[in-house]
Formats: C-alpha cells, structure tokens, sequence
C-alpha cells in the first residue's frame, strides 16, 4: 500500500513530463511550417505510396503467374533432383529466419530505449521511468508486426497459389503476431527476466512454433491463440518497462540512433559497425601464449595481430551457415528460374562476405595508424585481407562442395569455389575503405532522367568487385560442368581483384 502511494506522484509527474516533451515538440514543428507546406507533403507522399503500391501489386501478380507456370516445367541448377524439399518445409524455414532475424535486432537495437536528448532531460531524475519508455516500446512492437505482415503479405500470394484471399490476410496477421511476439521476448531478455542462454533457447523455440502457423489450413483458432499470447506478453513486459537499467537504456538508444543515422546517409560500413558495436569479444586468455612468442619481423607481427583480431571480434558464423542453408534450400526446391536461383547465391555470397570484414572496418576508422606501420602499405592490406579470404575461400569451397553433391556441376567445381572466395574476401577490404557518399553532388542528366552517378559509384565500391569474383563460378554453375576456360577465368579475376584491392589506393572511409 505504501509502494503504491509513492510511485503514483511520481507516475503522474512522469506523465506530466511526457505530455510537455511532445507538447514543445508539436509547437516546434508547427512553427517551422505552413499548412500549405504540410497539404503538399501529404499529397506527395500519398501519391507516391499510392503509386509504389500499385507497382508492386502488379509485379506480385506477374511474379505469381510466371511462377505457377514454370512450377511443373520450370528447369533448375541441380539437374537430377534425387533430393526434394517441399515448397511448405521452405517457405516455413524462410518465415523462421525471417523472425530470428527481427528477434535479434530487437535485441541488440533493445525495443526498450531513450534517445540522446531524453537521457539527458529526464533520465536523471528520480521518478518513475515506466510512462516515458513505455509508449515507444508498445509502438515499435505495433510497427514490427504491422510492417512483417505488409511484407509476408505478396510473399504468400506469391508463394502459396492455391490460398484464397482471408486465408492470405490470415496468413500475414500471424506472422505479424509473431514479430510482436519476437519483439516482446527481446524485451523480456532486456529486462533479465529471462538469462541469455534461456532467453535464446526460448526465442528459438517459440519462434520456430509461430513460423509453422501461416502454412497451417482451416480454422483461425491458433491464430486466435497467438494473437492472444502476444498481448499476454506485451502487458507482462510493459508493466515492468520501467525497471530497465538507465546504462541499457542508453545504450540501446544510442545504437538505434547510429543504425538510423547510418542507415538514412546509406552507409553499409556505419550499418555494420553500429549492429556489431555491442557484440561481446572472446576472452583473451587463450591468445596470451600466441602473443607471447617471438614476432619474426613487423609484418608477421601484424599478421598475428589481424589474425588474432579476426577470431576476438566473433565473424558471424550463425549467419554465415544460414546463408548457405537457405542457398541449398533454394536450389533443392526447384520452384525457381535459374536466374532467380543464381541471384540468391549472389546475395548470399555478399551477405556473407560483408560480415568478414570487421577488423578492415575497424582499422579503416583511423588510417592514419596504419602509416605509422614500418610496413609497405600493400604488405598492410595484406594483411587486413589474409583472415577474410581464407573465410570466404572455406565458405565457397562448403557451398560448391555440396552443389557438387547435389549434382549441379563436377567436382572441378570446388577449386573453382575456393578461387572465387579469395576474390570475394579481397572485396571486403575495398568496401571497408570506401568513401562515405556525399550527397550534395549532383546528379547527371541520362536520357532516363538525372541519376546520382557519384553516390551510386560510391555504394557500390567493393560490392561490384564481389559480384565479379562469382561471376566465373555463376558460369560453371549455369553450364552444368567447369572447363578450364571458367577455371582459369575464375583464377584470373581472383588475382585481379586481390592486386587492385591491395594496391589501390584506399579512399577516406
């Protein structure tokens, strides 16, 4: 009784902040518009929804009846299909991975944040946080289950033909239940009301049941079930919503604020470093005796130290081996053009590749530290590329190890897999250094209308060098066999890639 009498002053006092915080914020943005300007930006951003939407449904559809189509006579990179995964058993494995991902960047972005300028305003002082992180954690639980449902929405017309339009809505309302859900147990995990370890185990296990729901037929009462569990879970989670601590409150704030920031100036590099800024390293220890031996010379002493710093930063295994499931996945099912096919191996493959390039990412921050080196700059980014290559090399070499399997090529294949992995993993150093783009340069006039060329160019370094890396292997995969034109091909373009990514000269990162 006493408990409750002390924090319900507070409680309304933290409301009160509240309500003038948004209040001042309304007034503000009132007074640096008009209404004119305000029917002007509504009219154009509802034309141009209106507009997108209306692509869209129209490229759905014409995807849909291409694939039903190409569903009995369509071919496929593997041509002896001895092994056949249903299309449901995909499509839910799809839906899964989808939601891990949305349940892990819950988690590290924390759906239970404050932003710089509230920390500093009212974090400090001692009331009662739960009315100010409460409504922004219940709104990006909404958003993220309105936002996957939108997205699974095309996807099951596109994927399940034989679905009528209720069972399509219900479909893509029970996804979007599940993002809530994913969303609720990363704030549970934020919360310490589950541990790390149960926390992980449970979100895997109660996700992989809410990915089987959309592939189930017939009544809506799971659904029902869910839908209910969701808001169970959200109601336990917000009352405690207050009790999160004032550092992770912080700190989520301030990598949902990096992401953002990165992600409106469209900077791969500030997306990466803001995602993994808040991974935790391996312990040390066990390099005390690496570090202890004789160097043999500056440049195997930062050979040691890039190698050392490679397997500390924790390059993402889990994601790495879930690129290649959904690549083998893709190609057993068959449903898909060979294009379509050869298209995910590419995305995957620079997917992958992206995520070794932590410690060039890194060191690209200060590049004045790697002219203090009594090194040639080359033997430098040499050295930054030996541990990504060698990864990307082992990643190829699994993967066309078991298209080979699969029968999609001969086993030349493999060689030619590792090859194109050392050229991917070179990519990932001219990526690392690349400039930041700068949008105050203008763009070109094409007969297809101006085009930002600068920007473009920028984005695109060190992805365009990962997407020639595969392009020989794309080849051999698409022909069924490897001769030794692809090969050697394959052993040009690698070399090439790993010469201009060495001794090119790197932009300002």
């Amino acid at each position: 009784m006493l408990l409750s009498e002390s924090t319900t002053p507070g409680r309304h006092l933290s409301r009160e902040i509240v309500r003038f915080t948004r209040r001042s914020v309304r007034r503000y943005k009132r007074s640096r518009g008009s209404w004119s300007e305000r029917f002007v930006d509504a009219y154009s951003w509802g034309l141009g929804i209106a507009v997108s939407l209306t692509i869209a449904a129209s490229f759905v559809l014409a995807l849909r009846n291409e694939i039903a189509d190409r569903a009995s006579t369509g071919s496929s990179i593997i041509k002896a299909q001895w092994l056949v995964l249903p299309a449901p058993v995909l499509w839910t494995l799809a839906t899964y991975a989808v939601l891990l991902v949305v349940a892990n960047l819950a988690r590290r972005l924390g759906p239970i944040t404050v932003g710089g300028p509230e920390s500093t305003w009212w974090l400090s002082l001692p009331v009662d946080r739960r009315p100010m992180v409460l409504p922004p954690f219940l709104r990006k639980a909404v958003l993220t289950g309105v936002g996957l449902a939108d997205v699974y929405l095309p996807f099951s017309i596109v994927t399940a033909v034989d679905r009528t339009g209720p069972e399509h809505l219900l479909a893509s309302a029970a996804v979007g239940v599940s993002g809530v859900i994913a969303v609720a147990l990363a704030a549970f995990r934020q919360l310490g009301l589950l541990g790390p370890r149960l926390g992980r185990v449970v979100s895997v296990a109660v996700l992989l049941a809410c990915a089987v729901l959309p592939t189930i037929p017939g009544a809506p009462w799971p659904e029902a079930l869910v839908a209910v569990a969701a808001v169970v879970l959200l109601a336990v989670a917000g009352r405690r919503a207050g009790r999160v601590r004032g550092e992770e409150l912080i700190r989520g704030g301030a990598v949902a604020g990096h992401t953002g920031a990165s992600l409106f100036m469209m900077d791969s590099n500030e997306v990466l470093r803001a995602l993994g800024s808040g991974r935790k390293t391996v312990d040390g220890g066990r390099a005390a005796g690496f570090f202890a031996r004789p160097a043999g010379g500056p440049l195997r002493a930062l050979i040691r130290a890039d190698t050392v710093a490679f397997l500390r930063l924790n390059p993402p295994l889990l994601a790495s081996l879930l690129w290649l499931v959904a690549c083998v996945a893709v190609l057993v099912e068959g449903g898909l053009p060979e294009v379509a096919q050869l298209a995910i191996i590419v995305i995957a493959g620079c997917a992958t590749a992206s995520g070794m390039g932590t410690v060039a990412r890194k060191t690209a921050l200060i590049p004045e530290l790697d002219a203090l080196l009594p090194l040639h700059p080359a033997l430098v980014r040499t050295s930054r590329t030996l541990m990504p290559c060698l990864a990307m090399a082992a990643w190829m070499t699994v993967l066309s190890g078991l298209l080979v399997f699969l029968g999609a090529s001969d086993p030349a294949l493999i060689g030619v897999g590792a090859l194109a992995g050392v050229g991917m993993g070179a990519g990932t150093l001219r990526s690392a250094t690349k400039a930041v783009p700068d949008w105050s340069a203008p763009p070109v006039d094409t007969p297809f209308g101006p085009v930002p060329r600068a920007q473009i160019g920028s984005l695109m370094h060190g992805l365009d060098v990962t997407i020639l890396a595969m392009v020989p292997l794309l080849v051999g995969l698409y022909l069924g066999y490897t001769p030794w034109a692809v090969a050697l091909a394959q052993a040009l373009f690698s070399s090439g890639i790993i010469l201009v990514a060495v001794l090119s000269k790197p932009k300002r990162a």
